[in-house]
């Protein structure tokens, strides 16, 4: 290596920073966790290497052997870890290793609390495995160079972990990255072949290439050293490719871990492979928690593609609806091209039996967890449900299964928390019900107090609290569940069919006739203001509501249709009031109709609902 030439001083990103003194103190109690995280990484610049060489073979530059090399050096206090995967050029490796990469920074920042237990979860879902190495070095060096640049392109990044780092290019004659780093006191205990093998058997025994070690070999007494010679630690074996019965639960969480760059177990995982007309195996995982960017469009989703066990595309979103975005896994498929590509995946029919096919078995895999894990559920749920609640529209095979996933508040809790399941409302249903009623609006405590629910109180029917902004969008898509038809209780005119007694509906038609005559006046006086004027069936205790016509829009669509610029049509509600209320029955007996329209206007501003809560 030659003498560096380009030296420059750079400083790090403020965010990078606080992660480093994150991960020098947050997880100080697993710090093993850093050689898992460096394997990691370098097994995906050796995926990355074998996939731009589909294309471009002279990558390999005449050495197709793809490993990663473990080394040690007691004297000095290094751990050496090295790959001839992709590399990085001096670009790369200013924005990868100085900078938290993609959009994510400013939700990094935003989402740090203070609580060390929490912080480093953040860890995992913002990709920053590198900075682990800081856990225990005090001094990190990079060496690499990019496969297909020239050997005098080569770059060697040094940190303390501190401020700034330093950048400066070098000769290097091999391709990929080379990382050393320099223990910090105390640390000793990782410059050990034995201690190295462990963390390796144990976190990254699943990763599909040679994971080398030096052979511990020592000399016989007044013998010299032996050469020094490598040997393979882990299986080196795919995870997906091997028999479900030989697998441990521990093996299929590090390998989740690994490719998702998680620090958490995954909730649930389903392994599978598919014989027959179609051959691929599949491994899925819910994660425990969402990722900070579930709701960014240019977010990375997707699972790993692999076919034939080798490794093609990063993230192949054609195997999963975009419901299912946050499913981690791999797909390794004998039946594409090695030349695939994102624009023939999504015109290739393999692809949509696939998808059909993995969509299945997610969804099984959720209902099993519903089922089985019903706290697990939950938390899944929290995190989770916004996203599962896109589904219905956009997977229209599957609307009822996903349906029968969904979660919902209801009257019969008090904590506006989502736990009640369609399967659940149904089995509490009223002898005779024929129907699920439901309430959309801004807030669980509007809901819950709104007069639409006054009847249903009174005859004490569970209807359904939907507060989260998408809710009403979901039941536009969503017609019925398990014979059932959804009635949203604030549109239209209320008819509880078998849940009204004949004698009810009698005494309803006969109170309607005689206040004919109030109808016309509330109208007269009301004009344009409103569609319509009509007794209502619904309230017991509230002098009148406003209903929404059939066909018009709720608050939430109208406003999901303004935030996207759209032109919402004008609709008029509809003025329903409560004739044995003591107000209509005052309005009803006044004589001047200048007063009556004041009166009238009056009942319409106190009905109004609120555009926020």
């Amino acid at each position: 290596m030659s003498v560096e030439t380009q030296k420059e001083t750079l400083g790090f990103q403020t965010e990078v920073k606080q992660l480093l003194h994150l991960m020098i103190h947050s997880l100080y109690s697993n710090k093993e966790i850093f050689l898992r995280e460096l394997i990691s990484n370098a097994s995906d610049a050796v995926d990355k290497l074998r996939f731009e060489a589909l294309s471009k073979p002279e990558l390999l530059e005449g050495g197709a052997e793809l490993k990663i090399r473990v080394s040690f050096d007691k004297d000095a206090k290094t751990v050496t870890l090295e790959d001839n995967g992709i590399g990085m050029s001096r670009e790369d490796v200013i924005t990868h290793l100085g900078t938290i990469a993609k959009s994510g920074t400013a939700d990094f920042m935003k989402n740090l609390t203070g609580d060390q237990k929490k912080d480093s979860h953040l860890i995992g879902q913002f990709g920053v495995g590198f900075y682990s190495a800081f856990i225990v070095a005090d001094q990190v060096e990079v060496f690499s160079r990019r496969a297909g640049l020239p050997a005098s392109e080569g770059v060697h990044w040094s940190s303390k972990g501190e401020g700034e780092f330093e950048v400066a290019t070098i000769d290097k004659a091999e391709r990929g990255t080379r990382i050393v780093l320099h223990l910090k006191s105390g640390e000793d205990e990782f410059a050990d072949g034995w201690r190295l093998r462990n963390i390796i058997k144990k976190y990254s025994d699943h990763i599909a290439l040679p994971i080398e070690l030096p052979k511990e070999a020592a000399a016989a007494e007044g013998e010299e050293k032996p050469a020094l010679e490598w040997e393979t630690v882990n299986r080196a074996s795919a995870l997906w490719t091997r028999p479900r019965t030989e697998i441990k639960d521990e093996e299929y969480q590090e390998f989740y871990k690994h490719i998702a760059h998680d620090f958490e177990n995954p909730l649930s995982w389903s392994h599978n492979k598919v014989e027959g007309k179609l051959e691929y195996s599949s491994l899925l995982y819910v994660p425990a928690r969402a990722p900070f960017d579930l709701y960014q469009r240019e977010a990375p989703k997707g699972l790993k593609l692999y076919v034939q066990r080798v490794f093609v595309m990063d993230q192949a979103e054609s195997f999963l609806p975009l419901y299912l975005r946050f499913i981690k896994g791999v797909v390794d498929s004998n039946d594409l091209s090695l030349n695939v590509s994102r624009e023939i995946l999504q015109k290739d029919p393999i692809i949509d039996s696939m998808k059909s096919a993995l969509t299945k078995r997610v969804l099984d895999m959720l209902e099993k967890l519903a089922k089985n894990e019903p706290e697990q559920y939950k938390g899944f749920w929290k995190n989770f449900g916004q996203v599962m609640k896109e589904g219905p529209a956009e997977d229209f095979a599957n609307k009822e299964k996903i349906a029968g996933l969904l979660r919902f508040a209801s009257t019969q809790g008090d904590d506006g928390e989502q736990n009640v399941s369609l399967a659940d409302y149904l089995a509490r249903a009223k002898e005779g019900q024929d129907k699920i009623y439901f309430l959309t609006g801004e807030s669980y405590a509007q809901v819950k107090n709104s007069p639409h629910l006054e009847v249903f109180r009174k005859k004490g029917i569970e209807v359904l609290l939907l507060t989260d902004r998408i809710d009403e969008w979901l039941m536009s898509y969503l017609n019925e569940f398990d014979g059932k038809s959804f009635v949203d209780v604030a549109r239209g005119d209320l008819d509880l069919g078998n849940l009204d007694s004949e004698e009810d509906k009698k005494a309803a038609e006969e109170v309607a006739k005689t206040k004919e005559g109030l109808v016309e006046r509330i109208k007269t006086a009301l004009g344009e203001s409103v569609s319509e004027v009509r007794v209502s069936h619904r309230l017991t205790d509230s002098p009148a509501i406003l209903a929404i016509g059939e066909q018009d829009l709720g608050l939430q669509m109208r406003q999901i249709l303004e935030a996207s610029g759209q032109k919402v049509p004008d609709s008029k509600p509809i003025f329903e009031f409560n004739p044995t209320h003591p107000l209509i029955e005052k309005l009803d007996g006044e004589q001047s109709e200048e007063r009556f329209g004041d009166l009238s206007h009056i009942c319409l501003l106190y009905t109004s609902p609120s555009p926020r809560d």
